[in-house]
């Protein structure tokens, strides 16, 4: 499912199931009143799935396009091909913080706790305000890009702003943004917004981040939205399961030694 306004992916499941819901209904309605050629409602309510038996029947179900993710070597060229500290910062807010587009075009200086080394995110999805830690490397880049390149005029508490032209000094726009990830690609196939902050969540959920702190990293009202949010690499769950199994073979041994140290006593 992609957002109208801004072409990028990222709706929850109960948006979609909301949506497909209503615009289902507008078509049943019109199918009943003979308004419309089409004799079926061609809105899906849900996918096709199979019962025991191999019996198809039709469930209510997320329709969800799972963002891409960054490999590390992709992620490095495009903060590489970016040309200002600006850039890098609002970049790396997003791969090293998981902040949406509109929470980095969001932020004011009064957002900005840098002895605490945490944003506060007030313009999030909803109105909903969190507060969340970013790495060093986001704070370093901003440093320099607020000594070295932020218009000394510029009149407003948002700290991302244009540098050049005649609207120097003005608040960037989500546009503006878009226009500065499309330049600095340097050949990569996608890494929109949704998919740095998509990258950002499933990097710290693979690095062993619990599903519940994911989530208020996230932001995410409900635990579903971060369940269907992430995916986990292969990798990720084939060492998740060798460690496992790796215990459990462990505890197999200990078991089995000490019986075999019980039966030598008995004999």
């Amino acid at each position: 499912m992609v957002r109208l306004t801004d072409r990028e992916s990222g709706l929850s499941a109960r948006t979609i199931a909301r949506r497909l819901s209503s615009v289902s209904g507008l078509y049943a309605y019109l199918v009943a009143r003979g308004d419309t050629p089409v004799l079926v409602n061609p809105v899906p309510r849900g996918l096709l799935t199979r019962r025991q038996g191999g019996k198809k029947t039709s469930r209510t179900a997320p329709l969800v396009r799972v963002p891409r993710i960054l490999p590390p070597a992709e992620a490095d060229r495009l903060v590489g091909a970016l040309r200002t500290h600006r850039d890098r910062a609002m970049v790396l807010a997003m791969l090293l913080a998981g902040l949406r587009r509109c929470e980095v075009l969001g932020l004011r200086f009064c957002d900005i706790q840098v002895a605490d080394r945490r944003l506060v995110v007030v313009e999030g999805k909803g109105g909903h305000h969190r507060v969340v830690p970013a790495a060093n490397r986001f704070f370093d880049v901003l440093g320099a890009y607020l000594r070295d390149e932020r218009p000394g005029a510029a009149r407003t508490d948002r700290v991302f702003v244009v540098l050049k032209g005649p609207r120097r000094g003005l608040p960037l726009s989500a546009e503006g943004l878009d226009e500065i990830l499309d330049g600095a690609r340097a050949g990569l196939e996608h890494a929109t917004c949704h998919e740095l902050r998509h990258t950002c969540l499933t990097r710290l959920r693979e690095a062993g981040m619990a599903l519940e702190a994911v989530q208020a990293q996230a932001g995410h009202l409900s635990i579903e939205s971060t369940r269907v949010y992430l995916h986990l690499t292969n990798d990720w769950l084939a060492g998740e399961y060798r460690r496992a199994a790796a215990l459990i073979d462990a505890d197999a041994a200990a078991v089995a030694e000490m019986l075999a140290v019980q039966e030598a006593v008995v004999r």
